[in-house]
């Protein structure tokens, strides 16, 4: 779908900031605390819901992750140049690559554990296990100012607290039954944790493979033919009784990122050779291919999140491609960055956008207050859910106003 030609950009093209960039990523998590606040609802439509695992549909909220890992592989080689131009080497990207995947992994293992803690086996609540979880990151991953002297001593001191923070709860975490009572252990690694295999790995490959487009597709093609293979039960012919999942799941995560490098050294190049305007038309294209080919793979997978369906990955990349087309014709190309101001913060402060809600359930929990039951039904409930959307990016903002704001 890209050729090879079009992939040799510059590096000192890609220093130059997208705008769309980062309001296609806020959008992405203002529209993911919505889905995800989905739960606290009766009444909502079945094409906003997640589809369930054996159900061949696609549900909006199934749309949410997929684009947002697009994202993250848009943002890789900007990042990556970033630090070239500083004068990083490979060595100190990698470390960077690794440090950022190890936070991302702790804080999926911490928070996919939750929802199994058994409370009288633990001696604490849920809900005061996620207030100091939540601290715990903040004390750890804040982007503290940078100081010398008395004040860096107090930040490190802050992280070191953190540290023991999250070491506390570890140990006292007890999951399942009181007759099956299990420890914290990665499970499925919960979001997060998903996000940092998959950005380990394209991160790494983009650095090493990034002067040589056609390894670059190539990655991006095995990806995409790990996922077909292993729901065509391939690698299990291939690799008789050997595991069927693994940490980079079976390729589709890894596929929606490096189709966000692709889309980016695309974009990049395109833009080096002053075609800006014809950008939208051509990413509309690719996603329109994207779509036929999801709609071709369907008469061999059906359409599922869950079962992570090379289906489900072509749909969801030609959604990002269009929906990243618009947003680019309206933000690089007509200039209204200003009309996304509102939701900014969801966009510059991401995880810290993402965890808000953790402390906000815990907190109204504990308070007992709640709203009543007719605002949280059909269209009435999902006003409310938007609503707590733009609150959650509100108290972002307020945060980072504070110099409270997570940076990995």
């Amino acid at each position: 779908m890209v050729s090879s030609p079009s992939l040799r950009t510059p590096s000192t093209q890609l220093a130059k900031r997208v705008f769309s960039i980062d309001v296609f990523r806020a959008i992405t998590m203002l529209t993911m605390i919505f889905v995800n606040d989905l739960w606290s609802l009766t009444g909502v439509p079945v094409w906003l819901e997640h589809a369930r695992a054996d159900q061949d549909f696609l549900g909006f909220s199934d749309t949410v992750f997929p684009c947002f890992l697009f994202i993250v592989g848009m943002s890789i080689p900007f990042a990556i140049q970033q630090r070239l131009a500083k004068g990083d080497s490979y060595v100190e990207i990698i470390r960077h690559i690794l440090i950022r995947s190890v936070a991302l992994l702790i804080m999926g293992i911490f928070t996919v554990n939750v929802p199994d803690l058994n409370e009288k086996a633990s001696g604490i609540s849920s809900q005061w296990f996620q207030i100091l979880m939540v601290i715990g990151f903040f004390l750890i991953w804040n982007q503290y100012p940078k100081r010398e002297g008395s004040l860096k001593s107090l930040f490190l001191g802050l992280q070191l607290i953190g540290v023991a923070l999250l070491v506390f709860l570890a140990v006292r975490f007890k999951g399942g039954a009181d007759g099956r009572l299990t420890s914290m252990a990665p499970q499925w690694w919960g979001i997060l944790g998903l996000i940092g295999w998959t950005y380990l790995t394209c991160a790494i490959l983009y650095l090493l493979l990034r002067n040589k487009p056609v390894l670059l597709v190539a990655s991006w093609l095995l990806f995409n033919l790990l996922t077909i293979a292993g729901h065509a039960g391939w690698l299990h012919q291939l690799w008789p009784g050997g595991p069927q999942d693994w940490i980079l799941g079976n390729g589709a995560f890894s596929s929606f990122t490096f189709a966000g490098i692709l889309a980016t050294l695309l974009l990049t190049s395109w833009q080096q050779k002053g075609n800006v305007q014809q950008i939208p038309l051509v990413f509309t294209g690719i996603g329109i291919l994207f779509l036929v080919a999801g709609f071709i793979s369907r008469n061999f997978f059906i359409i599922s999140k869950i079962q992570a369906t090379s289906t489900w990955v072509f749909l969801c990349c030609g959604i990002a491609f269009i929906t990243y087309a618009a947003i680019y014709w309206l933000v690089d190309l007509n200039g209204k960055v200003n009309w996304f101001d509102l939701i900014k913060p969801a966009g510059t402060s991401t995880l810290t956008c993402y965890l808000i809600p953790y402390l906000y359930y815990s907190l109204t929990d504990l308070s007992g207050v709640s709203l009543p039951d007719s605002l949280k039904i059909g269209g009435i409930g999902l006003v409310k859910s938007l609503l707590f959307a733009f609150l959650v990016i509100a108290i972002t903002a307020a945060l980072g106003k504070l110099r409270i704001k997570l940076k990995l």
